[in-house]
């Protein structure tokens, strides 16, 4: 059951860390280059549109599984092997403190700038710099999580 938990918490980690490395280096990128029209309503539609059932799950896996490896007995776990899945949930859990208390306020105050009117080249002042310093620290900490998850199998 641990090693399964563990390999649960790997993949899991592996397919958040690869979607948010693909934004920070592929789509955010992309995206800078359009006009600010454009840019807000393709912001707001991807964030529309992410958050469905499987971005979920594998979302809340990223700290559920790492939690369940961590929580669950091994004989014969080395205090290597516990330390680094212990330090790979740390980096998830900061991962998705920066999420919910960055990324998804800035994804809500795009979203009702929408209603409000607000012009897109503001809109667009207000969240993108901001948003993808969020998210450059989150995808380094998702990625370090998905490092050490991956050392700890190996251990």
């Amino acid at each position: 059951m641990a090693t399964l938990l563990l390999a649960l918490a790997v993949g899991s980690t592996g397919l958040y860390a690869g979607f948010m490395l693909i934004f920070l280096t592929g789509i955010m990128p992309a995206l800078a280059r359009l006009g600010d029209a454009e840019f807000v309503d393709a912001m707001r539609r991807i964030n529309e549109y992410v958050p469905k059932p499987v971005f979920l799950i594998v979302f809340a896996g990223v700290a559920a599984f790492p939690v369940a490896a961590f929580l669950v007995p091994v004989d014969g776990r080395s205090d290597t092997q516990k330390w680094l899945v212990l330090a790979g949930l740390v980096c998830a859990v900061a991962n998705h403190l920066i999420t919910m208390g960055g990324n998804v306020p800035l994804n809500n105050a795009l979203a009702a700038s929408e209603r409000t009117g607000v012009e897109p080249s503001a809109a667009r002042a207000a969240f993108e710099k901001r948003w993808n310093t969020f998210h450059a620290v989150r995808t380094v900490l998702i990625t370090a999580a998905f490092g050490l998850l991956i050392a700890a199998s190996l251990n």
